[in-house]
């Protein structure tokens, strides 16, 4: 019996792949220039401290809040043993947060009366100001410097005036959906120098990954994978070519039920990790420690943060 050749209906059809076209004309805005490494920051930045720490917030309208910090530790101070001198030293901090959709006010002030301010305001949608100084007795170190801020539909750009003549400008733009470039360049008359930076930043659901190069010498790559929603895991390089100095870092930031825990380790031996612990509403405790081996300088710190 003669086979029977297979109909045409029997062929499973092959549908031509068409790749998914770009709307250049619509892109999206890109992060500012100054926060592309804020992921691979919060792992390998972590906050650390020494000694013990105490924080208290005290909301008193949901726009405006005040807040104590307290803290006990010991300072560093120059010497010329090779291992860290320290001195008991104690600290408190007085602040004043108001807060709203378009305008930001936040104030420190120390016991020595160093006094610290930032300040942010809406002027428009897209053009908002920002503002940030530091008072202190101590020579050379107060210090002022305003950002003109201006986010188009796909790129942002700044205006940087402060302090010893430094004026700067930088601008970053979409390229497509993922990609954003972005370059900078700066001023400082005080000091009578100047130069130019570039830097490049990818981005999708599962990774980041961003390099910067400035003529100062500075060259800085970074990786992030995002195990989960609640895991990522950091890489860094920096590198200056002038100096010829290089780091290399490995980092996590893991959001835990009750919990959050970061920390990282660096091609100078140095270990820190840093846990948040909420207990409570309102309630949290702090663990801070740091392990430098090379320069045999060991930081352990505990904390409780307290605030409606």
């Amino acid at each position: 019996m003669a086979a029977i050749p297979p109909t045409t209906a029997s062929i499973p059809s092959q549908t031509p792949k068409v790749d998914e076209h770009v709307d250049y004309k619509n892109l999206p805005c890109p992060i500012p220039f100054e926060e592309i490494h804020r992921e691979a920051l919060m792992s390998l930045k972590p906050e650390s401290f020494e000694g013990a720490r105490f924080d208290f917030n005290k909301a008193l309208t949901p726009n405006f809040f005040l807040s104590h910090s307290a803290t006990m530790g010991p300072m560093e101070v120059p010497s010329q043993s090779p291992e860290t001198l320290k001195i008991p030293t104690s600290n408190y901090e007085f602040g004043a947060n108001y807060i709203d959709p378009k305008l930001m006010l936040i104030g420190r002030i120390t016991k020595e009366g160093r006094l610290s301010a930032r300040f942010k305001y809406d002027l428009l949608d897209d053009l908002s100001i920002k503002a940030n100084g530091q008072l202190t007795n101590e020579p050379g170190m107060s210090h002022g410097m305003g950002i003109l801020d201006y986010k188009g539909s796909d790129y942002r750009t700044q205006f940087q005036f402060g302090s010893g003549a430094l004026l700067g400008a930088n601008y970053i733009q979409s390229v497509t959906p993922n990609l954003s470039l972005g370059g900078e360049i700066f001023y400082a008359g005080e000091h009578r120098k100047s130069g130019v930076g570039y830097a490049a930043r990818y981005s999708n659901d599962k990774m980041v990954a961003t390099g910067q190069v400035a003529s100062t010498g500075m060259v800085a790559l970074s990786y992030v994978q995002k195990a989960s929603e609640k895991m990522s895991l950091a890489t860094e390089l920096m590198y200056n070519y002038m100096s010829r100095d290089v780091t290399a870092s490995v980092g996590y930031d893991a959001i835990l039920r009750q919990a959050r825990v970061r920390g990282k380790i660096d091609s100078n031996g140095c270990v820190t990790t840093f846990v948040e612990e909420r207990l409570s509403p309102g309630f949290g405790f702090l663990l801070s420690a740091e392990l430098d081996h090379w320069k045999k300088d060991y930081k352990f710190g505990f904390g409780m943060n307290v605030g409606e």
